[in-house]
């Protein structure tokens, strides 16, 4: 069992005995879908995996959320937040736009990238480096303005 999923199983595990219904209904849901996962693809999952698909869930959240916000569902953003918060308790720390900027100039020099037919290659290269670190929408953003 990986180190994440087990650390996951533990705050379930924590959360029945603190009989916290909000907090045990998102790690179950978390749970359920990394044993989703597990059983369409026939492995068990490693770290980079239950990452890959926290951070799955964690996206679906804040478009959720962008949603509710514009059908003016304050209820509904309310339940999506608790349970953002509880997935970003799994993320890895997120980097600062200029540790992103530094990524991606670094990337370019690497690459020799000039114009943005480039683009595809760079994010190739930057997804291995900054996977979970950093919302991709936010880099594809700093390649565009570098490379324009």
């Amino acid at each position: 069992m990986s180190d994440l999923k087990a650390q996951i199983t533990n705050d379930m595990k924590s959360a029945m005995k603190a009989k916290d219904k909000a907090g045990l209904k998102a790690v179950r849901m978390i749970l359920g879908a990394i044993k989703q996962k597990e059983v369409d693809d026939r492995i068990e999952l490693d770290d980079t995996q239950v990452l890959a698909v926290i951070q799955k869930m964690v996206k679906q959240r804040k478009d959720s959320i962008s949603q509710f916000k514009d059908a003016g569902r304050s209820d509904l953003v309310e339940v999506e937040e608790a349970e953002l918060a509880i997935l970003n308790n799994y993320m890895p720390t997120q980097l600062s736009e200029a540790e992103i900027t530094t990524a991606v100039d670094k990337a370019i020099a690497d690459t020799g990238a000039s114009s943005m037919q480039d683009m595809g290659k760079l994010m190739g290269v930057l997804k291995g480096q900054l996977a979970g670190k950093a919302d991709m929408g936010a880099v594809s953003g700093i390649i565009r303005s570098k490379l324009s």
